[in-house]
């Protein structure tokens, strides 16, 4: 800012100037931050990380952010390489991952000094190569209290090779019997610095049993941001209380025997509904309910099974009918038609679908009255209730929910990508859909902004009608007719379990994902979003078929679908077992993961899960940490301190 400018100043601008002073309080601090801004700007830009679609797979996941998707196993090839065998290396990445359990397996073999020391060079040197494109400001902001002072020592021109100064700290502190927590501390901050941001382009929920686990690790992450996944905004639609997404979510975790998450994590009971579905279903072998388990499963006993089957049917009929009512308050959804109860005909045997009749598998329905077909009976009113105020009560639920709201959104643009989970809905000949979530029609990114706002309404307004309505949405979201983040005609649930034949069951999707290979229409999405060509669009929620040859790259790399089957539900499908993309300074890859067997495998055998690299977008010359989001705010901060800094030197604002 010029001399002759400061007279120009806006009040406004000098009122937030001498608030900024009080951070730095005169010319020396504001010059400090300036160069060290400055220095940041002129680095490569941090590496992020995009994963989607891990549906409760808590153990593959905390593995893939250990192994920070094969970029350690890269880093120590690459600075280890012809001085370590293979062995040597897998050995030392399996500590980097697992150093506590490492430790703990060596500690019974007796005298482990040797391996302190050794592992503590090895691990010194890779801390520095994993950290060398960051400032020290950011890598002193990130260590541990406890070891700072003595891991900065070590990493400032650290000389392997004969610096008696570094040799005797090594050797003091495996003296007072702090190696193993110096190895614990540097292992995590290599993982920590492996990945500088995470994106979860949404579904943590459901299917696995250890979303709670997934959430608890997410909820301390340094650097995140979420796109929801129509699983998890039902689960926050149970958390803000909606009855539908309550018994929905349940449903779910019934059918897939992963109650732990409820139970366990979240210290919601099942008992009441347990209770309800032995009075009504005691006798009926609820066939279509069984879970998802393999035969040979130890997890349940056979009558565990039968327990879990008899509460899915329970909380089945209890969905239907609430599902129902909520499509009745909001015709505007245009989804009447899947109000499927009022079609049965239990003297018949049959129920009516689209005009279509269709013969009943199981027309054991106690709780179902067909001159009120969507009315819960006493029981079952009584029980939902009941399961309403366990989720409106539990704290880590709630925790975890209010995460979601502040980490995540329905989409994100960041440094020149577009995330969303589900898809923008099309019409068929490719234009965007006006889908009618209240009064008023929304398409294109209006209709994702209006479903935000209604989603956070849903859980924070403290106006009743506007938290009821926003609930409405959110369980739109998760299963309505085209909605952003379910994507499909219909969710055919019903069907599912009361019909065989299967051809009634298809959800086909929106025309979205017939267009989304196709340059006009990405063209389309990118300009809707005020993004240029340049620009790349991150997807996930449908599978990558892999084994039936799909690629995950669409649109000449214009587009990139990660759900590549992290769930073992689908893996089955994709023929992988999940995708990470990676876009560090010099580009843009994805990493396919193989199988994971297990934590203990991996610990005790060195197991990994990385498969295959393939790249999407090579960079001629390094992307710095300017060219980035961050940086732009960075230079922002640059500005307005040298304003300050002025400031300072005409005497408007007084140094302190």
């Amino acid at each position: 800012m010029k001399k002759s400018d400061t007279n120009k100043i806006s009040k406004e601008q000098l009122k937030y100037l001498r608030l900024l002073s009080k951070d730095y309080p005169n010319r020396a601090s504001a010059s400090t931050r300036i160069i060290n801004l400055q220095a940041i700007l002129n680095l490569p830009k941090g590496t992020e990380h995009f994963l989607s679609d891990i549906h409760g797979e808590h153990e593959p996941f905390f593995h893939v952010l250990k192994n920070g998707s094969g970029v350690i196993k890269n880093k120590i090839e690459s600075l280890f390489d012809k001085e370590l065998t293979s062995a040597q290396m897998k050995e030392l990445a399996t500590l980097v991952y697992y150093p506590a359990e490492i430790i703990d397996r060596r500690q019974d073999s007796g005298d482990i000094s040797e391996f302190y020391e050794i592992n503590l060079y090895r691990l010194i040197r890779l801390t520095k190569l994993v950290t060398a494109k960051y400032t020290r400001m950011q890598i002193r902001e990130a260590l541990p209290k406890e070891f700072a002072y003595i891991i900065e020592e070590l990493l400032h021109d650290y000389d392997q090779t004969g610096n008696s100064y570094y040799s005797e700290i090594i050797k003091t502190v495996i003296e007072l019997d702090r190696a193993d927590k110096f190895i614990v501390a540097l292992a995590e901050l290599i993982q920590r610095f492996a990945v500088a941001h995470l994106h979860i382009i949404g579904d943590i929920y459901d299917r696995g049993n250890g979303a709670h686990l997934i959430m608890d690790r997410l909820v301390d992450y340094h650097s995140l941001d979420i796109q929801w996944g129509n699983h998890d905004i039902v689960w926050m639609a149970a958390a803000a209380g909606s009855l539908a997404s309550i018994a929905t979510v349940i449903r779910i975790s019934l059918r897939y025997a992963n109650i732990e998450t409820l139970e366990e994590g979240y210290g919601i009971s099942l008992r009441p509904l347990s209770v309800l579905a032995k009075d009504h279903y005691s006798g009926d072998p609820c066939t279509k309910y069984k879970p998802k388990l393999a035969e040979d499963d130890p997890k349940y006993t056979q009558k565990e099974r039968d327990e879990l089957a008899m509460m899915q049917k329970a909380i089945a009929i209890i969905q239907f009918k609430l599902e129902a009512q909520l499509i009745s308050k909001n015709p505007q959804w245009g989804i009447q038609n899947r109000t499927i109860l009022e079609a049965i005909d239990l003297k018949k045997g049959t129920v009516t679908i689209d005009d279509v009749e269709y013969p009943l598998n199981d027309t054991n329905l106690p709780t179902f009255s067909e001159s009120t077909p969507y009315e819960l009976n006493s029981s079952e009113l009584e029980v939902i209730t009941q399961l309403q105020k366990s989720f409106l009560k539990s704290e880590k639920l709630q925790r975890h929910t209010k995460m979601l709201y502040d980490q995540g959104s329905v989409y994100t643009i960041y440094n020149n990508n577009l995330l969303y989970h589900g898809c923008i809905p099309m019409n068929e000949d490719g234009t965007f859909m006006s889908i009618h979530i209240d009064d008023d029609s929304h398409k294109g990114r209006e209709l994702l902004d209006v479903c935000d706002t209604y989603s956070r309404s849903g859980y924070f307004s403290q106006d009743e009608k506007s938290r009821e309505f926003g609930q409405g949405v959110m369980w739109y979201l998760w299963a309505g007719k085209d909605s952003p983040l379910f994507g499909k005609e219909k969710m055919a649930t019903f069907e599912s379990y009361f019909i065989d034949d299967k051809a009634v069951s298809k959800e086909p999707k929106n025309w979205y994902y017939d267009h989304r290979d196709l340059d006009g229409s990405i063209t389309n999405i990118l300009t809707e979003f005020d993004l240029g060509n340049d620009a790349k669009i991150i997807n996930g929620h449908v599978p990558v078929k892999v084994k039936k040859g799909e690629s995950p790259i669409k649109s000449g790399a214009r587009l990139v679908v990660i759900d590549g089957g992290f769930s073992k539900a689908y893996q089955s499908v994709t023929g992988i077992a999940g995708y990470t993309l990676i876009y560090n300074s010099q580009g843009m890859s994805i990493v396919s993961h193989g199988s994971f067997k297990s934590t203990e495998d991996a610990i005790e055998n060195g197991a990994d899960i990385v498969g295959s690299l393939e790249t999407i977008e090579k960079r001629a010359d390094r992307m710095l940490v300017r060219d980035t989001d961050e940086g732009k705010r960075l230079a922002a901060e640059i500005d307005d301190l040298k304003e300050l800094f002025e400031m300072y030197s005409e005497g408007i604002i007084k140094e302190h």
